[in-house]
């Protein structure tokens, strides 16, 4: 959808003003009624000219309007001109946090995501909505650096591919008598990580903007699955599975879930101990929600690594090598699949080196 500018909009009365208004108009509606009442109760039971009496001028009903309708005229004038003051001051105190909330959103607007409003005073309408503002703040500044770091990363890791290309086809031009099936191996090597890794990117990307269809998934099926096809894999690191656990309905996107499980299992397979490793993969239900827990044994992780695993292109404690190089986005994928699925990741490291990862999805 195009960008269609700033709304134009017709000028109209000011809010402080709209106010100052409606205080004047109470007011002067106030002692209209209290003259009324003056009338009804009061004046209407005085005879129009009252007999005269030896003691002297007794005044009637004629006399008394004569005499009050100038008064209660000025009366009314005085009401007015107060009310009119005094509701432009009191407007003018009432609306001055929302002029400061509004200062702040054009200085947002500007593109300082770091600017806060930072509102003073007791807790009312308008702290409230300063404070919504700010927190909002929070999140989209933290969304906007992530953002920034990930592009950063992705263009970095999208660069090195084609550099060891050219590094490649240049070694091969100056070698004398290359050898094509070592060059041919290399660069198909190189080419499959980068179709892995724009994989991971298109699947990231559709992750976060929540494209999916959600119908009735099993996590414990999805578990079982996931452990068949990545059996293999174990068995050649020497890595003992285990695969267990109860029913575990919920409802989402089947092929994400999938990759969440998948991700999930082989990022324990992948960082685990040289020898004798193991894995541990169940599945458990409430009525409240479902759990998949995957454990792993594995080097011990600082509360520092265990902050940054779930980042983009991050690989553990070291770079993988080998033929199940990672493109270092397995955890940020797992992430963001239980985010748009409104569920909960929690990483626990074991004392005893490795660690826990247990998804937690409504039912």
């Amino acid at each position: 959808m195009p960008d269609e500018g700033p709304v134009v909009r017709a000028p109209g009365l000011s809010a402080r003003l709209k106010l100052t208004l409606s205080y004047a108009a109470s007011i002067m509606i106030a002692g209209t009624l209290l003259l009324v009442v003056v009338w009804v109760f009061l004046l209407r039971y005085v005879p129009t000219s009252a007999p005269a009496t030896v003691g002297g001028f007794v005044p009637g009903r004629d006399d008394l309007i004569r005499a009050f309708v100038p008064a209660a005229t000025w009366a009314l004038v005085l009401l007015l001109a107060f009310g009119l003051l005094g509701g432009w001051f009191l407007a003018g105190r009432m609306l001055a946090p929302l002029a400061t909330i509004t200062k702040g959103t054009r200085i947002v607007a500007d593109g300082s995501l770091s600017h806060r409003i930072n509102l003073p005073g007791r807790n009312d309408e308008f702290r409230e909505l300063a404070d919504a503002f700010d927190d909002m703040l929070v999140r989209l500044e933290a969304h906007d650096a992530e953002q920034r770091r990930f592009a950063a990363n992705a263009s970095h890791e999208l660069r090195t591919p084609l550099a060891i290309t050219q590094a490649l086809l240049e070694a091969a031009g100056n070698d004398p008598d290359p050898d094509p099936t070592d060059l041919i191996a290399r660069l198909h090597s190189v080419n499959r990580r980068a179709i892995d890794l724009t994989q991971a990117l298109l699947l990231l990307s559709r992750v976060e903007q929540r494209s999916f269809t959600r119908e009735d998934v099993d996590l414990s099926l999805l578990a079982e699955e996931s452990f068949e096809t990545l059996l293999p894999l174990a068995e050649n690191r020497g890595i003992t599975v285990e695969c267990s656990g109860d029913i575990a309905p919920t409802k989402g996107s089947h092929s994400l879930l999938q990759q969440m499980t998948t991700n999930l299992l082989h990022n324990a397979i992948v960082h685990n101990l040289p020898e004798r490793g193991s894995v541990v993969l169940n599945t458990t239900a409430t009525p409240a929600s479902v759990m998949l827990t995957v454990e792993n044994t594995g080097d011990v992780l600082s509360p520092q690594l265990l902050s940054t695993l779930t980042e983009p292109f991050h690989r553990g404690t070291a770079r993988i090598h080998g033929d199940q190089v990672g493109a270092g986005l397995g955890l940020a994928i797992v992430k963001s699949i239980v985010r748009a699925h409104d569920g909960k990741l929690t990483l626990t490291p074991r004392e005893t080196g490795g660690l826990r990862i247990t998804v937690e999805l409504p039912v």
